[in-house]
């Protein structure tokens, strides 16, 4: 969520009206005209600090817009007073193009004296005001990227109440509650199937957070169709992958699912947005691992499948011990070093994420003899390989 903007303090409706009137201001703007002060009597007011030269400004509007529209449909009694931060009247006047709430006339002394007067230090910011002092402690702009129209009425509790149902259904919610809701049952595949949620029951679920146009993003992906494909043959199918996409727009998921085996959360769905926040994914790629029970196992799949593809199955940190363990006898069976005949150095046993082999071109990973002169790697294997072959 957005940091704080302003003191906390308690916000009076009736309060900025006064002080509009004692500004001098008889009017407020709309795209029809003029409106009258009076037009907000009554209603929970909420100023909106924003300027047309910003680009964050410009890029939360729609969610403004969208928030505003609804309460209006709800017959919520709401209104939103934009403030500018624009340097001149032009700015300001294609600013308030795209915004269906009112706006203070443009007066870049008056605005300066409502900016300095309620504190705001950043912008795009966005003060909820109320008639029974709603008390505000920090900028809700983040608040209402997170929750849209569930962040009404802006209130302590209502953001407390939010993040209490985040955390059980984190901890608590099955599959159908995480990846559904009522207009809404199903996922979709590349191939443009729909697969009911129902039918993912009793299987690990990697829930995967990633984007068309993140480099890391792709680089992952192949290592983790790799995996998905293994265990597709290997384990009945008892892994699925879901995309929780976080695509800039509907082409790039589309071309995003399409290089993909699994399903994904449709992306006009705003359940994509709702499980980024839910999981507090900070960073993409990023894989969730869900148990057969529908509970979160881990939040480090991407660490698991990257190091141990499919033998990570299934995902527990009980496996990942184990194959630690495993991993720690192999190494301590093989030799400290080891002389291969094509080559001039001596090798050591190293542990490699990932490295290609010299002698069979095939890649590898974890144990590797190494040489450290010159770019040479070999599979444990390889060099018995090596040695026989030019015994013979």
């Amino acid at each position: 969520m957005a940091g704080m903007g302003y003191e906390a303090k308690y916000l009076d409706t009736n309060n900025i009206l006064k002080i509009f009137a004692a500004e001098g201001v008889e009017f407020l703007l709309s795209c029809e005209g003029k409106v009258p002060l009076s037009e907000c009597n009554g209603k929970t007011i909420c100023l909106f600090f924003s300027a047309n030269w910003c680009r964050p400004c410009r890029a939360f509007i729609p969610h403004l817009v969208e928030l505003y529209d609804t309460l209006k449909e709800r017959d919520k009694s709401v209104e939103i007073i934009f403030v500018s931060f624009d340097h001149d009247e032009n700015g300001f006047k294609e600013h308030i193009k795209s915004m269906p709430w009112l706006a203070v006339p443009f007066d870049a002394n008056l605005h300066r004296r409502l900016i300095d007067r309620y504190g705001v230090k950043r912008i795009p910011s966005f003060i909820p005001l109320s008639s029974v002092g709603i008390r505000v402690e920090e900028d809700l702009i983040g608040y209402i990227e997170d929750y849209g129209v569930d962040a009404f009425p802006f209130t302590r509790n209502r953001c407390e109440e939010l993040k209490a149902i985040d955390e059980r259904k984190r901890n608590e919610a099955n599959l159908e509650e995480l990846l559904t809701h009522e207009g809404r049952n199903f996922l979709i595949s590349g191939d443009d199937r729909k697969v009911h949620v129902s039918e993912l029951t009793g299987k690990t679920i990697g829930l995967y957070f990633c984007a068309y146009w993140s480099p890391p993003c792709s680089a992952f992906t192949v290592q983790l169709t790799d995996a998905y494909n293994q265990l597709k043959t290997a384990k009945d199918h008892l892994f699925e992958v879901v995309l929780i996409s976080t695509d800039r727009d509907h082409k790039e998921f589309n071309v995003n699912i399409s290089t993909m085996p699994w399903l994904a959360v449709p992306y006009e769905d705003r359940a994509r947005h709702d499980l980024c926040r839910i999981f507090d994914i900070k960073g993409i790629p990023s894989l969730v691992i869900i148990g057969p029970n529908g509970k979160v196992i881990s939040m480090n799949g991407k660490f698991m499948v990257s190091v141990y593809g499919a033998e990570a199955f299934p995902f527990t940190e009980a496996r990942i011990r184990d194959l630690e363990v495993a991993l720690r006898e192999e190494g301590k069976a093989l030799p400290q070093q080891a002389e291969d005949v094509k080559h001039e150095h001596v090798l050591k046993l190293d542990m490699a994420k990932a490295y290609m082999c010299d002698f069979c071109k095939m890649k590898g990973k974890f144990w590797a003899f190494s040489c450290d002169v010159c770019d040479y790697d070999l599979h444990p294997s390889c060099v018995e390989k090596v040695n026989i072959n030019e015994r013979l």
